[in-house]
C-alpha cells in the first residue's frame, strides 16, 4: 500500500465524516436514545448511526481490510491482522450526551502496529483533521484546508499541557514538572492530539487508560504533523494488542517545547 493509496482512502472519507458529524448533531437535537453497555459506559443511537456511516464507507473502500470498532468489537476473537482499521465513532460519548463540543469521530488505518492514516472529526467545532503520511497532516476549517505541523501557537515562555481529568495524578504532575509545564488545561477526547498537532498546546501525558480506538486516529494526525509520541517509559506506542488496552502515553509537540 503506497502513499497515493493512503491519500485516496483519507480523502474519500472526508465527505462521510462531514455527513456523520452533521448526523450526530441532528440526533442530539432530536433527543438521544441512551443505553448502558456491559462495561457500564453509555452508548447512544448517535454513536451507532455514526458507526454505521463510517464503517459502511470503509467497507466499500477497502473490502479486504478488517474493521475493529468500539461498538462492534468481539474481544473474544484475537486480532492477528497486520493491517486493520480502528474506529471510535464517538470518542467522548459522555460529552456528546451532555451537549458539549469536544467529542470526536475517529478512524485510523493501522499497518504493522503503527497508525499511518487517521481522520478526526470535531462536529460542534466545525473542524476536521486528517493525515495519510509523515508531513501530510491537515485541518479543514471554514472551508479551508491548512497543513498543520505542530508550530507553537502559545507564547514562547509558556508550556501548556492538556489533561483528561481536572486533577492529574502525582505521577503525571511530576512528569509535567520535568517538562517545565506552566499550566494545565482539561480537555476531553482525541481532540487533545489534534490541538497539539496544530501547535495550540504543547504536551499531554496520561497513565494507562482507554483503548486503542480512542487514540489511534489522533495519534496519526499528531505524529504525522511532527509530534513525538511514546509511552511514559520512552517506549514506542504501538497498536494491535490482544485486549486493545493502551499503555501510558506522552505526546510532545516537539523536543523543545519552548519553540
Amino acid at each position: 500500500m503506497n502513499k497515493s493509496d493512503l491519500k485516496f482512502f483519507a480523502e474519500s472519507l472526508i465527505e462521510t465524516f462531514d455527513e456523520a458529524g452533521k448526523e450526530s448533531i441532528r440526533l442530539y437535537n432530536e433527543g438521544l436514545k441512551i443505553e448502558i453497555k456491559k462495561d457500564k459506559s453509555p452508548v447512544s443511537n448517535g454513536d451507532l448511526k455514526v458507526n454505521d456511516l463510517i464503517t459502511n464507507k470503509i467497507s466499500k473502500l477497502t473490502p479486504n481490510i478488517p474493521i475493529v470498532s468500539e461498538e462492534t468489537v468481539d474481544l473474544s476473537k484475537k486480532n492477528k491482522s497486520k493491517i486493520f482499521w480502528l474506529i471510535d465513532p464517538i470518542d467522548g460519548t459522555k460529552e456528546y450526551i451532555a451537549g458539549k463540543d469536544e467529542y470526536t469521530l475517529n478512524a485510523a488505518l493501522i499497518i504493522d502496529k503503527v497508525p499511518v492514516l487517521g481522520l478526526v472529526g470535531v462536529p460542534k467545532k466545525n473542524r476536521l483533521f486528517y493525515t495519510y503520511a509523515p508531513g501530510e497532516s491537515y485541518l479543514i476549517e471554514k472551508n479551508k484546508i491548512v497543513k498543520i505541523n505542530c508550530k507553537k501557537q502559545q507564547p514562547k515562555d509558556k508550556v501548556v499541557a492538556l489533561s483528561s481529568v481536572i486533577k492529574p495524578s502525582d505521577m503525571i504532575l511530576n512528569k509535567l514538572k520535568e517538562l517545565n509545564v506552566s499550566s494545565i488545561v482539561k480537555m476531553a477526547s482525541s481532540y487533545k492530539f489534534c490541538v497539539i498537532a496544530t501547535g495550540e498546546y504543547d504536551v499531554y501525558a496520561a497513565k494507562e487508560r482507554a483503548n486503542e480506538w480512542d487514540y489511534a486516529a489522533g495519534h496519526a494526525v499528531a505524529q504525522n504533523a511532527g509530534a513525538i509520541i511514546k509511552t511514559l517509559d520512552d517506549k514506542p506506542f504501538l497498536y494491535g494488542k490482544e485486549d486493545y488496552k493502551n499503555p501510558s502515553l506522552l505526546i510532545k509537540r516537539s523536543e523543545d517545547l519552548y519553540f
